[in-house]
């Protein structure tokens, strides 16, 4: 592989992203970013380079518990370039994690996965505050 583990800090209203050779992608916390463009331009460099030569098998995580509507615009574009794989008959999955109860996340991702024609796997883990 060309590129090497992209691995980004969360802060209050970023999420951690983690972005591995190896096909594991991570997108974790709150998102709501107000640049997005300044913010998402590493990780589209990144993916640029990675869909050049992927994995067998790339799995593309959301752990968000927060996601507004500008940061949606930048999954779904980001979501397409990684989707171009499969031209390379190499296998795409996406999961969903919200926690139950929280049918917004949900709803977010049901939208993101139905703009897209790509299909999700959604996983509800328990609520924090159940922990």
């Amino acid at each position: 592989m060309s590129v090497k583990k992209l691995q980004i800090l969360p802060s209050k209203r970023t999420p951690e992203i983690i972005l591995n050779p190896n096909g594991i992608f991570k997108i974790i916390g709150h998102s709501m970013i107000e640049n997005v463009t300044e913010f998402f331009k590493k990780i589209e460099d990144w993916v640029d380079k990675y869909i050049l030569d992927p994995a067998d098998l790339t799995c593309v995580d959301f752990y968000l518990d927060y996601l507004n509507t500008n940061n949606i615009k930048f999954y779904i574009s980001l979501l397409k370039k990684i989707e171009t794989i499969k031209l390379k008959n190499k296998k795409l999955m996406i999961n969903w994690y919200y926690e139950e109860g929280d049918e917004d996340i949900l709803e977010k991702g049901e939208n993101i996965s139905s703009v897209l024609n790509v299909t999700f796997n959604f996983i509800m883990i328990p609520n924090h505050s159940d922990i």
